[in-house]
């Protein structure tokens, strides 16, 4: 048997995800060529979600009942399972517990607040490109209500386990502590260091327990106060070991990953807990194309299918960069500049751009029509005022801190078994720059092109439709070459998403009112006006 060093010096979960798994390289500048076994992992995730793209929204809804579905039964067994091991209270004590000085840190915050964004898909355009296949008459204000609460409910679930797990990890790790500093009492009792009237009568150091040996700490710490550090004892608190942060990918494969490893049967947890993770990932991966997609094919008339392949394979050749063996840094480089700032810029002008130059009072006016009753003030307040301040606050108190902390990454040093942080080189600052960039980009460029008229404005833009009581009302504009392509012959899942047509058909007097489009989706593609005083030729 040949001892790894770099194996023996950390444990064998942190190893192997760093050397057998990742094969990490020893900073950002070396990037070690690809990892075949992630390149070909990568390869594979990414057709089966080009795949579902392809089939369609039809597809990709049924595949997300099941996403969404197995992860809280996998959830669910975990907890009874967690609950059910020793120490398991611990860690779910420590979570209740506030801590009051972390919570004035305005890091914390801007992460929660990242959190929130990617749980419920907040800026990334996948639930607007979902919701554009309701029905007009869908009940949003229920829906939104209701994933609220469900993403809220889910993540206590999901901490729940977490530090149900983590709790009783803690508890394996400080029985090694108790054991191992217990044998060390032992060794400077029998040399005449320590004394044996120090030690209470009650004590049995061949089964003391953890509260047993931080009593016999607290003692040799005061009688051999000026010597104790020369001892080399250590304190054995579970609170220790459940401070230590742990976060990103260290949470999913180091920590949690370890503590599955002293579960009974632990192949089947490990098994259901890393197909969880792939569920989860294709879940959030299909809102995201489906955000990509939606609006191109709406805009451009593309094949869904050829557009649902170059977009998935564009994404397959930038994904390379995370499969080298420097990969993980550039996920942390991502993770903090491209994703965390940006997304909350964005969603401050998604809300600027809906509550003052859309206008709070149209919009509320709309959410009328389309629900059939008037929504809550508490919506038009915290749309107009508070959203936008908290979120002003929040990024300007992230790019305060940004500009206070070095940016930075931890590097993982194989001598030492360590991580080390490193700060970025300058050509990764001015990538992370371009990152932040990047992101927002797309905002002045479309901002430009319809300001300077640089695309032709076809009669179907949004530019050229006015909304009136439910219902969409053309402004007179070059009527021709009538499309039917949308009503005859094609099912939703044959045409592209439609967008606004050429055309307006007309509702018929005395006709039952139609809520939805041939298509399935209504004030695009099939525009209703219910004026019988105006000419065929003027409609």
């Amino acid at each position: 048997t040949v001892v790894e060093p770099e194996c023996e010096k950390s444990s064998a979960t942190t190893y192997y995800w760093y050397r057998e798994a990742l094969d990490i390289s020893g900073s950002l500048s070396e990037s070690g060529g690809l990892n075949w076994k992630m390149t070909l992992s990568l390869l594979v995730a990414w057709v089966m979600v080009c795949l579902a793209m392809i089939k369609g929204i039809q597809s990709s809804g049924k595949v997300m009942y099941f996403s969404s579905l197995f992860p809280y039964v996998v959830l669910l067994c975990f907890l009874v399972r967690g609950l059910l091991l020793n120490g398991s209270v611990d860690g779910i004590r420590h979570m209740f517990t506030p801590k009051l000085e972390i919570m004035l840190d305005p890091k914390v915050w801007r992460e929660a607040a990242t959190q929130v964004f990617f749980a419920l898909g907040l800026g990334f355009g996948g639930v607007i490109a979902f919701s554009s296949y309701n029905k007009r008459d869908n009940n949003c204000h229920f829906d939104a209500v209701l994933v609220s609460f469900v993403n809220f409910f889910t993540s206590v679930l999901a901490t729940l386990v977490v530090f149900a797990v983590l709790g009783f990890k803690a508890n394996i790790i400080n029985e090694k502590c108790v054991i191992q500093n217990s044998e060390k009492i032992l060794k400077l009792l029998k040399i005449g260091n320590l004394s044996q009237d120090m030690i209470p009568h009650h004590i049995n150091f061949s089964s003391i327990t953890a509260k047993d040996y931080n009593l016999v700490y607290d003692i040799i710490k005061k009688v051999k106060e000026e010597e104790f550090d020369s001892l080399g004892l250590k304190s054995c608190q579970i609170e220790n070991e459940l401070n230590k942060a742990v976060q990103g990918t260290g949470l999913a494969f180091i920590a949690f990953t370890e503590a599955m490893t002293h579960f009974p049967a632990s192949p089947f947890w490990s098994v259901m807990f890393f197909f969880m993770l792939v569920n989860l990932g294709l879940g959030s991966m299909f809102g995201t194309i489906e955000g990509i997609i939606t609006p191109i094919v709406d805009t451009f008339k593309v094949r869904k299918e050829i557009l649902s392949v170059i977009c998935c394979l564009v994404a397959f050749l930038i994904g390379l960069i995370f499969v080298q063996r420097s990969g993980n840094y550039y996920v942390t480089m991502f993770d903090d500049y491209s994703a965390t700032l940006p997304l909350l810029l964005l969603v401050i002008l998604e809300n600027i751009a809906v509550t003052r130059i859309y206008g709070i009072d149209k919009f509320m006016e709309d959410l009328k029509d389309m629900l059939g009753f008037s929504p809550s003030r508490y919506y038009y307040y915290t749309w107009k005022y508070v959203s936008p301040l908290v979120m002003l606050c929040l990024l300007v108190a992230s790019i305060v801190q940004m500009g206070l902390s070095p940016p930075g990454y931890n590097a993982w040093i194989e001598d030492t078994a360590t991580e080390e942080f490193k700060s970025y080189p300058t050509w990764a600052m001015l990538l992370c720059v371009s990152l932040m960039v990047l992101a927002l980009l797309p905002v002045p460029i479309v901002y430009m092109v319809r300001r300077c008229n640089l695309v032709e404005d076809s009669s179907g833009s949004l530019a050229s439709v006015s909304y009136k009581r439910g219902r969409i009302i053309k402004e007179p504009v070059n009527v021709e070459e009538d499309n039917t392509s949308l009503i005859h012959g094609k099912s939703p899942s044959e045409v592209p998403s439609p967008n606004l047509g050429k055309n307006i058909y007309r509702k018929q007097t005395g006709s039952p009112t139609l809520d939805t489009a041939p298509n399935g989706r209504y004030g695009i593609g099939y525009l209703m006006a219910d004026m019988p005083d105006m000419p065929e030729s003027d409609l």
